[in-house]
């Protein structure tokens, strides 16, 4: 049936668009995490761009009593779960998206900073609940010589006679000890702060690193929950980057590091299915904060157009500038609808797959980095200054394109998954 309307009114728009009807919790979440965006992330993201590395992670430095005021909101991942999934999803998306348009570089610290704690939930090990409650965790997967090639899933990605990376950080494992030797990349979100690790490694379990047959391509590998006070652990100098510089990000060494065994959260037969668990899951979090990056870029445009005056006449009275804020808001509501869709993939699906959701993931980015070009544009010598926020934004997006996986690659993958999926018949009905 038609919904009939006696007149024709403005579309009922909120914080995120064009969205369906909220519950009364839906609401409530978001309005709350919208606060705290507004009150606290936006003015202590914008600080923390202004300074150092070394401040920002800094004793008494504005990092620290923003991620305690995250802790504050309660926000267990856990409780989610308790939701029917279809609210839970929604709930989930609305959250990143109002920490993204917050600050992003804290958006991915605080989505990043429970990981080790999920993992550890998800297999029900108790002991390791225990040891990674109330910490900022990392996820440690990449290392200077084995980047987006740290997780490869099947042969068509390795050249031909080639071998995947063993890389510079390595596990020897024993019958009750692991042994673990080098560093990470200095690319580890939280790195820099973290306290306890989900890391994934090649792995020595006695005849070698490569496996044999048709993974003798493929390293072996381990999933571990590392706590980084072990003796061995130390830390290398914190990133200093071009954006999101609110994000501590740097390369965590170890030498002769002892770990029991039981730590391990993935031995051999099931370490790459637990790696593209974590990366299937992971990467839904860069679509949502991304999504509200670009919103916050859209906003600041769309007021800005509202008080300059060029020509004679506020900005957004001239044709042209209508045409391209409209772009931009179709662009946002096009990345919304995939960051969803791909989130609902990753937590509803019965075989959620990381190539999958790391489509999303590109084409999120891409379309906050057209948004926030545009926006960017819009302001124009304004918006070369440090005065102006939007310099910020463009930034912060600018990473993203590369952050969580280089775009172009991730899209090979797909390229290589849509083979996969033809070999198997899809399609072909």
């Amino acid at each position: 049936m038609i919904r009939l309307h006696k007149s024709v009114g403005l579309p009922l728009a909120g914080l995120t668009g064009f969205e369906t009807p909220m519950g009364e919790e839906e609401r409530a979440i978001q309005e709350t995490v919208h606060r705290f965006a507004r009150d606290v992330l936006k003015p202590v993201g914008r600080e923390l761009d202004r300074m150092t590395p070394e401040e920002v992670i800094a004793p008494g430095s504005p990092y620290w009593g923003a991620m305690m005021e995250s802790a504050k909101l309660g926000l267990d991942p856990q409780l989610l779960a308790q939701l029917p999934p279809d609210m839970a999803v929604r709930i989930e998306s609305l959250i990143g998206e109002e920490l993204g348009w917050g600050d992003a570089g804290l958006a991915v610290s605080i989505g990043v900073a429970p990981a080790p704690l999920m993992m550890a939930q998800s297999i029900g090990n108790q002991e390791l609940i225990d040891m990674c409650t109330g910490k900022i965790g990392c996820w440690m997967n990449t290392q200077p010589d084995r980047g987006t090639d740290a997780a490869i899933l099947y042969r068509d990605e390795i050249s031909a006679g080639g071998k995947q990376p063993v890389g510079n950080l390595t596990a020897k494992v024993g019958a009750d000890e692991i042994v673990i030797n080098g560093q990470s990349s200095a690319w580890i979100s939280n790195g820099s702060v973290a306290q306890v690790a989900l890391a994934y490694m090649a792995a020595d379990y006695g005849d070698g690193f490569y496996g044999t047959g048709e993974r003798s391509a493929f390293t072996n590998g381990i999933g571990m929950i590392l706590p980084l006070d072990l003796p061995g652990v130390s830390r290398g100098k914190p990133l200093d980057k071009i954006g999101q510089r609110s994000l501590p990000q740097g390369e965590i060494y170890f030498d002769n590091v002892k770990v029991p065994k039981r730590f391990a959260i993935a031995l051999q037969d099931d370490y790459l299915g637990n790696l593209a668990s974590t990366w299937s899951f992971a990467g839904t979090h860069m679509c949502q904060v991304f999504v509200g990056v670009a919103r916050a870029a859209f906003e600041l445009a769309l007021g800005y157009c509202h008080e300059r005056k060029q020509g004679g006449a506020l900005l957004i009275d001239h044709q042209m500038t209508q045409l391209r804020v409209g772009d931009m808001l179709r662009r946002l509501e096009m990345a919304r609808a995939i960051a969803r869709r791909s989130l609902a993939f990753s937590r509803l699906s019965p075989k959620s797959h990381p190539y999958a959701t790391a489509q999303a993931k590109v084409s999120v980015t891409e379309e906050a980095m057209k948004i926030t070009h545009e926006a960017f544009q819009l302001f124009g010598g304004n918006g070369t200054t440090r005065e102006f926020p939007i310099e910020k934004l463009f930034r912060d997006v600018r990473s993203a394109l590369i952050e969580d996986g280089e775009n172009y690659h991730l899209t090979l993958r797909l390229g290589v998954l849509a083979g996969k999926l033809y070999q198997n018949g899809w399609t072909k009905e």
